[in-house]
């Protein structure tokens, strides 16, 4: 690292649980951020501030005005513009140092699969069950570390799921297949902040798995109501009869 990069991550290089080495770490890390909307714009900034030397970053949808309420990481001069490219702007303008890959495109398949393989983490910021259960499947294949969080009208949760550890639950068997319901900001409304503190705390989690410290939510689903200021956490046990990963070897 050079003298400017060194103080520019002088504040986290001074955590003894980061250091110099951790930093070099978070450099040369991929993280591959799904969905470009409430979520994913704090995700994706603290996450290129922090350090992670490439973003891939996966949306297929252009910036509304009704986005504007929530999605941080876009403007206004941004509406209509595809929600990949506005956000890529924003990050190379926070921290030119970081790479950042557009990926245009509603992943799944093997396009899915092959950006996975690739990342370090995934962080799910998608708003809907079947983008979801999809980005889940995949990172069990791949055993690429997930973290996940969801918002929507004043509740909030966030969970990390670690495939490649024996015995680990996965997203699905936190949700099956009755879990397919109609649930979305469009359709229910959410209040701003609140995907804010959401998505920060996705790439806080994002950041202790790429640097293996603390103890992250695996196993653990944190809860926040946003009108009580109340937060829990849930324990969670893997599924024997997970479509998933039940017979994962």
């Amino acid at each position: 690292m050079d003298d400017n990069t060194l103080l520019r991550y002088s504040r986290q290089i001074m955590l003894p649980q980061v250091d110099a080495a951790g930093q070099e770490r978070l450099l040369g890390a991929t993280a591959l951020i799904v969905g470009m909307g409430g979520l994913g714009s704090p995700a994706a900034l603290y996450l290129a501030a922090a350090g992670v030397g490439r973003l891939l970053i996966a949306d297929a949808d252009t910036v509304d005005l009704s986005n504007l309420q929530r999605q941080v990481i876009h403007r206004d001069a941004d509406i209509g513009r595809p929600k990949v490219a506005s956000a890529r702007d924003t990050l190379r303008a926070l921290n030119p140092g970081v790479a950042v890959e557009m990926l245009e495109a509603r992943l799944e398949g093997e396009a899915l699969d092959a950006a996975v393989e690739r990342a370090d983490v995934v962080v799910d910021a998608s708003d809907n069950f079947p983008t979801r259960f999809a980005i889940n499947a995949a990172c069990v294949r791949r055993r690429t570390p997930l973290v996940s969080g969801a918002a929507i009208r004043f509740e909030g949760q966030v969970c990390v799921f670690h495939a490649e550890r024996e015995g680990s639950p996965c997203y699905r068997c936190l949700y099956g297949e009755g879990a397919e319901l109609p649930e979305t900001c469009s359709e229910n409304g959410v209040i701003a902040p609140l995907v804010g503190i959401i998505g920060s705390l996705q790439a806080l989690e994002a950041v202790k798995v790429l640097l293996g410290i603390g103890e992250t939510l695996a196993g653990r689903l944190l809860l926040f109501d946003a009108l009580a200021m109340e937060w829990r956490t849930l324990r969670l046990r893997r599924d024997p009869a997970c479509p998933v990963c039940s017979s994962r070897p």
